[in-house]
């Protein structure tokens, strides 16, 4: 039996927008790669938060989970994440509260502490740039917010009171590690774009947990960025759509999903193409026996609960496959 086959696998979206295409269209396929995932046994379904970014549609996360809770029905969907900093936390808890209310126990609460924007768009947004150190309290007012019914208490979620909607943290370094462990919460590391610090931050997740009134002992779901395909061959021509969006990312262009190509020479420069190497260390790419393998690795060493899956290939068709493709590798 595969490594893989307890593994509950999940799935990332930031609604990227191919080019040439629109808003509209991105929205629609998300609901069909949804419907999919759920027909294959995925566990999960979250969107990201992301503004001010031209060819990523997943601006307005909770409006989109709704969208995409309304057009399935038995899988999880969340955010992945509501970046607190930009929300007043009786927004979000009513915002959820609702959500839970109209999909009930299918809808998560990821949170993160980063802006998901420029500092010029997080001014826009909050115009507060202290509210990410004000993480850790308004993450606890959160809880009280989505929490049973406490007598007194002159600021209530309605709705959202009582619905006690799973609550994550997420996080690319170590500080949401160490306050999901203080806080007994599941904990989600962004693999998919900052590997960097993955080894230190699920360590000191696990030995610092301690265990909460919503958790008994650690759980820890990894973000990965995935490229399956038929063969290996068609993975690496496939993969330079997300290669061109990251190298367009770090030279703060538009974020249009293109079509992949036959290779990236003459695209990046040596220093650039090591940034996106960097940044996509995690990557799982190649066909069925080259995917399984690198997944049963990075389980083996990194002890995972669950595995969330970036997929933006550029066909419709392909990213579809690739979903059957990744599911096979629990056989």
């Amino acid at each position: 039996m595969s490594l893989l086959a307890d593994i509950p696998f999940s799935l990332l979206e930031l609604a990227p927008v191919r080019q040439g295409s629109t808003v509209a269209a991105t929205l629609a396929h998300s609901l069909d790669y949804a419907r999919q995932a759920e027909r294959l046994g995925f566990n999960r379904f979250w969107l990201a938060e992301h503004h001010n970014m031209e060819g990523i549609a997943s601006a307005a996360t909770a409006v989109l989970i709704g969208h995409i809770a309304g057009g399935t029905e038995r899988i999880r969907v969340g955010s992945g994440g509501i970046m607190l900093p930009n929300h007043a936390p009786l927004v979000v808890a009513e915002q959820f509260g609702t959500l839970d209310a109209l999909y009930p126990g299918r809808i998560d609460l990821g949170l993160g502490r980063a802006p998901g924007s420029d500092p010029v768009t997080s001014r826009a947004l909050n115009r507060d740039p202290s509210r990410a150190e004000q993480f850790p309290e308004e993450v606890a007012e959160l809880q009280q917010l989505l929490g049973a019914p406490q007598p007194g208490r002159a600021v209530r979620a309605l709705p959202g009171e009582g619905s006690q909607v799973p609550i994550w943290l997420l996080g690319s370094s170590l500080f949401s590690a160490q306050l999901a462990a203080q806080r007994g919460l599941p904990y989600a590391f962004a693999g998919h774009f900052a590997p960097r610090f993955v080894y230190d931050a699920i360590r000191l997740y696990r030995s610092q947990f301690r265990p909460s009134a919503v958790l008994d002992k650690p759980y820890v779901m990894l973000g990965l960025p995935l490229v399956a395909a038929a063969n290996d061959d068609e993975a690496a021509f496939l993969a330079t759509s997300s290669l061109q969006r990251v190298l367009a990312l770090m030279r703060g262009q538009p974020l249009w999903l293109k079509p992949p190509v036959q290779n990236m020479d003459g695209l990046w420069s040596e220093p650039e193409k090591a940034s996106v190497q960097a940044f996509l260390g995690l990557a799982v790419q190649g066909g069925l026996a080259t995917i399984k393998a690198r997944l049963e690795a990075i389980v083996q060493e990194l002890e995972v609960d669950e595995l969330m899956f970036t997929n933006d290939l550029f066909d419709q068709p392909k990213r579809l496959e690739a979903l059957s493709i990744l599911m096979s590798t629990k056989e």
